[in-house]
């Protein structure tokens, strides 16, 4: 079951992510002007945000297994109308649904929780986001490989193919959970700043995943014009390789788990923030352009995904840990809080190259994991 649920998640989670490197041949097909291609990445990521807000708190209200296949249904369709779009206007309509529908993975992950034992909750989190961090981590660069081979559209058709069989699956194998909140929709949303309110360790987990996830963003958005610019001059398929690097951090989540189950969260946490922070500086310690610091641009990659994958994990763990009857709801809030981070970090990498070039985005990148050691240091 466990893996089944990871293998879901990174499944639903890698279709926010196929079209980030093809927004240069998706824009030029459907005739958008090369100042509004960002769209094709930013509706999606707004799509997701608004999920996170309005739909996976209904996981603490709807019988599970039937709203995960209902909404897995409903993002096939939306899929689907990726894949025939021939206009920016539905193509953009439905990668918004894309990233609304596809948050039915973090009603999967509080459902893990639920049916683990406490004493290895950590270690089930943990093997669940390792499969949604794999998602992520590998939809970027398949998604070059397939469109390289064929057509951006193919990669779209295989998904939603791929989504139908994870539908049907889910539907033999889940089993029921019925909350028992007793709210209405509305109350179940007005809750969710009362829960933001009266719970610190959200609050405090969320904010440092979100400079984090910041470094993160801000790292797998500067280097790829970084790779393709005139000091390593990659092509599309090598720049693809280089995203594949960083499948390597998706180790830390299971290892993560196992660390908070055995209560040495504080310890993993202050080194997953330290292994982001030192992925920056790292990158500078071999001549610009050569074979040496390329390889370091590797090494920082995988070091900085293990400290995000770990710190994703110990902060799901801890929340999780909380009652049982609102975890979907606090996880739609860590999960949207974050998310926001990373969006800022996307923001700040291109700003950064675009002004400074790598030495300022290393800097840049650098400064959120240290913002996040100085206010994790404030803990009790």
């Amino acid at each position: 079951m466990v893996r089944l649920f990871a293998l879901a998640c990174g499944i639903l989670v890698a279709n926010i992510y196929y079209a980030q490197p093809l927004a240069g041949p998706i824009g030029a097909e459907l005739g958008l002007p090369a100042t509004a291609t960002g769209l094709i990445v930013t509706m999606t990521q707004v799509g997701y945000g608004l999920g996170l807000l309005l739909i996976v708190p209904l996981g603490d209200l709807i019988e599970n297994r039937r709203l995960i296949v209902s909404v897995i249904a409903l993002d096939v369709l939306a899929i689907l109308g990726i894949a025939a779009a021939g206009a920016p206007g539905p193509f953009l309509a439905a990668a918004f649904l894309v990233g609304l529908f596809s948050v039915v993975a973090q009603i999967i992950v509080p459902l893990a929780a639920q049916l683990s034992p406490d004493a290895t909750r950590g270690q089930t989190v943990g093997n669940v986001m390792s499969g949604l961090l794999l998602g992520i981590m590998l939809a970027r660069p398949v998604s070059s490989f397939v469109t390289e081979l064929s057509s951006w559209h193919v990669i779209f058709i295989a998904s939603a193919v791929a989504m139908t069989a994870l539908a049907v699956a889910l539907h033999v194998w889940l089993p029921e959970r019925r909350p028992a909140s007793g709210l209405s929709y509305g109350g179940l949303l007005l809750s969710l700043a009362r829960l933001f309110a009266e719970t610190p360790v959200l609050r405090r987990r969320a904010f440092y995943h979100a400079l984090m996830f910041a470094a993160f963003s801000l790292f797998w958005t500067a280097t790829p014009l970084l790779l393709a610019g005139p000091l390593y001059g990659l092509s599309q398929g090598g720049i693809a390789l280089f995203a594949f690097a960083g499948v390597a951090g998706a180790v830390a989540a299971p290892l993560a788990g196992r660390l908070a189950d055995r209560g040495r969260t504080r310890m993993a946490t202050a080194a997953a923030m330290a292994c982001a922070a030192l992925a920056f500086p790292m990158t500078f310690a071999a001549e610009p352009g050569s074979a040496l610091a390329l390889g370091l641009l590797v090494a920082a990659g995988i070091l900085l995904d293990f400290g995000v994958s770990a710190n994703l994990v110990l902060g799901q763990r801890a929340i999780f840990s909380l009652a049982a009857a609102y975890r979907s709801r606090l996880n739609g809030l860590y999960m949207a809080i974050f998310f926001a981070g990373g969006a800022i970090g996307s923001a700040a990498g291109a700003w950064a190259f675009a002004s400074g070039g790598w030495p300022l985005c290393a800097a840049t990148g650098f400064a959120f994991p240290i913002a996040a050691l100085i206010y994790f240091a404030t803990e009790r």
